[in-house]
């Protein structure tokens, strides 16, 4: 029996992500918490995590506690923090794991406190104030009732305030007026907890975008999540921050066949080539994570050249025009990677059907195979 080739793999370079980790470390000179949460940005929760790590980060953040408890299940000793939580979760696992926890409100932080007590152990704790993105963390009005409320439970020994922190609205945009806004805000909020006694608390703000652009964020530790694995918070290009994209999306052609011109192109016929052509069929889809509105918009390559997928795309593959070039059943079609061998790039895709790159490394998968090269963090 032979071990026949994936019929779509994404490859991920653990190299590239402990590269670009150093790269940010360095910049910055201070912490860094590197963000792993949503399977690593696509990429792979454990070995994006240990890939980190090597490149020299110093701590690691997720959104959910599902995610820290699996970093510890997989032998990672290194600081997390967690912060998405809602009202009954269950936080003895997470305190006995020693994960950080960030807070927003009176009734999570009862929650923590509950915990901490029942568990015996002092819960490391992370502050979050909403500075203008209007989502997650307290209001202006509601952040001195906040910290006051932590600040007895301090007292008391059931939580060490460790961190206080919010998030930016418009980072990628560093002109922007709110970004100075919102820096005035952290900074009140930061003076109240300040005030309260709340003293060995690290100040973060800066996302991906504001560790590449806005050193007047970085505080006391910076937490950047796509930058490390190789793409432009800016929507620009990598390189000019020294970043290199870790992912690469490819598959092998299923079938090719010639048609003439005119012939209707997957559902819809919503493409019709102009002459006889050769079509290639692509085994992805949107099952896979390929956006449906990539159809007749996002470019891949194939046969030499990057070509425009051609008509819809179903759920579980999609077509390209080839022209008369040799492609033939096997042969590789690349959706997306670094760039360097004439492939598009996530950003590309991005553009082409008006998002952003995050969403398409975060939202590939599928029915994909997960390949690393590569030897940063390995076991």
């Amino acid at each position: 029996m032979t071990n026949a080739p994936p019929r779509a793999e994404i490859v991920v370079d653990l190299d590239a992500i402990a590269a670009n980790t150093a790269v940010l470390r360095e910049r910055v000179g201070r912490p860094l918490m590197a963000v792993v949460k949503a399977d690593g940005y696509g990429h792979g929760l454990i070995p994006a995590a240990r890939a980190v790590l090597a490149g020299g980060a110093d701590a690691l953040g997720v959104a959910v506690l599902d995610e820290a408890l699996a970093l510890r299940s997989a032998g990672v000793t290194a600081p997390v923090l967690a912060w998405l939580h809602g009202p009954g979760t269950d936080y003895s696992a997470a305190l006995t794991a020693d994960i950080e926890i960030s807070v927003n409100a009176d009734w999570g932080l009862d929650e923590v406190v509950a915990a901490a007590q029942a568990t015996g152990r002092t819960a490391q704790v992370h502050l979050k104030v909403d500075t203008g993105l209007s989502r997650g963390g307290a209001t202006p009005a509601d952040w001195p009732a906040l910290v006051a409320a932590a600040a007895r439970a301090e007292a008391e020994g059931s939580v060490a305030v460790v961190g206080v922190w919010s998030h930016m609205a418009y980072a990628d945009a560093p002109t922007h007026p709110t970004i100075g806004a919102q820096v005035r805000v952290f900074e009140e909020a930061v003076g109240i907890a300040r005030a309260a006694g709340l003293t060995d608390a690290r100040r973060h703000l800066a996302n991906s975008a504001a560790t590449v652009a806005l050193p007047e964020t970085w505080y006391d530790l910076v937490r950047p999540g796509i930058a490390l694995y190789g793409l432009d918070p800016l929507g620009g290009d990598p390189a000019a921050h020294g970043l290199r994209p870790a992912m690469t999306v490819r598959a092998a052609v299923a079938l090719t066949k010639r048609v003439p011109a005119g012939v209707g192109v997957s559902y819809g016929h919503t493409y019709f080539p102009e002459r006889e052509t050769t079509l290639a069929l692509v085994p992805v889809g949107y099952a896979d994570g390929v956006p449906r509105a990539a159809g007749n918009r996002a470019p891949v390559l194939a046969g030499g050249a990057q070509r425009t997928i051609a008509g819809r795309v179903c759920m579980d593959q999609f077509v390209l025009d080839v022209g008369d070039a040799a492609v033939a059943p096997g042969d590789e079609v690349v959706l997306w990677g670094p760039g360097e061998g004439g492939e598009p790039t996530a950003q590309q895709w991005a553009d082409a059907v008006d998002t952003i790159h995050y969403e398409l490394v975060t939202r590939v998968g599928g029915r994909f195979a997960r390949r690393y090269v590569g030897s940063a963090g390995a076991v």
